[in-house]
């Protein structure tokens, strides 16, 4: 009965370590400092739920042109990219963002913007990945 208890409990383990799929972010020269990773995970729903996590970070408003908060942006192929929200930022430039998308396949971005509501990116890219 333990031994099954055991084999249970491993299969249950890799099972969810499958489930989550990780994508490093590439930095642009405006932060080559910056470093991060996009995790994904498929939720009850079948929706990918969406975790972005950067170390590093500059300070948006030590970007040229000057931005005063980042941006996430989903865009699936051919279509338009869409505002997904404001990165959170703590007083150690760490970087965090949650986000869910029915989408499978998607690039995910982060520009710096003047305007958090803004339709279009405007502003530097300054992270980049692809989720498939």
């Amino acid at each position: 009965m333990r031994k099954l208890s055991v084999v249970l409990a491993l299969i249950l383990v890799c099972g969810i370590a499958e489930a989550s799929k990780k994508y490093p972010v590439t930095a642009s020269s405006a932060v080559p400092a910056a470093k991060g990773e996009v995790s994904v995970d498929k939720d009850k729903n079948g929706n990918m739920q969406v975790n972005l996590r950067v170390e590093h970070l500059a300070n948006p408003q030590n970007l040229t042109p000057t931005a005063s908060v980042y941006i996430v942006w989903l865009q699936d192929k051919e279509e338009r990219p869409e505002n997904k929200g404001q990165m959170k930022m703590d007083k150690n430039l760490q970087g965090s963002f949650e986000t869910v998308t029915s989408s499978k396949s998607f690039d995910l971005f982060v520009t710096g913007e003047k305007d958090p509501a803004t339709k279009t990116p405007t502003g530097q890219e300054v992270l980049r990945t692809v989720v498939q």
